[in-house]
């Protein structure tokens, strides 16, 4: 669990991503949460990498989930996340996003966290931006590619 100013971070249990699958109306989105429960299952030990993880504030409304997609033996993990309608433009994903960083860099084995963007997905773009992601030059299946190392912009310019 990972807590901030207003969100709390969780890893879903099976029972929670069953029925997110059972009840998402995306079929993206469902083929997802499948891929994460898969992931799981192939993996318990590394439950937490492949889980789908509830963003909550402090009240109890769940406002979004993300998750990170695996932790590979290169020490490179892929986020991706999302916040439900009417809690967009809240800032919760770029705070949900810095946290969930945060918690992947506790883990001395990840050296990087890469993120997709959609092309036309402008309040990702600005989320990616924010949590000093930067552009690879790729494109994913999801659209341009994002990366940010263990060893930070932040970190950088402190030594400079």
């Amino acid at each position: 669990m990972v807590t901030t100013e207003r969100l709390i971070l969780y890893p879903a249990d099976g029972i929670q991503m069953e029925g997110a699958i059972d009840t998402v109306q995306d079929a993206e989105l469902k083929k997802a949460y499948e891929e994460m429960l898969t992931g799981c299952i192939s993996h318990p030990h590394q439950w937490d990498w492949y889980a789908m993880w509830m963003i909550e504030r402090h009240d109890g409304k769940h406002v979004g989930d993300l998750c990170f997609k695996g932790l590979g033996a290169d020490g490179v993990a892929e986020i991706g996340y999302g916040i439900e309608e009417e809690y967009r433009g809240q800032g919760y994903a770029t705070e949900a996003v810095r946290a969930a960083i945060s918690w992947a860099f506790s883990h001395p084995e990840v050296k990087r966290i890469e993120a997709e963007a959609e092309e036309g997905n402008a309040a990702s773009k600005r989320v990616l931006a924010k949590c000093c992601f930067l552009a690879s030059g790729e494109i994913g299946e999801e659209g341009p590619r994002y990366f940010r190392n263990r060893l930070s912009i932040e970190s950088m310019l402190e030594v400079i």
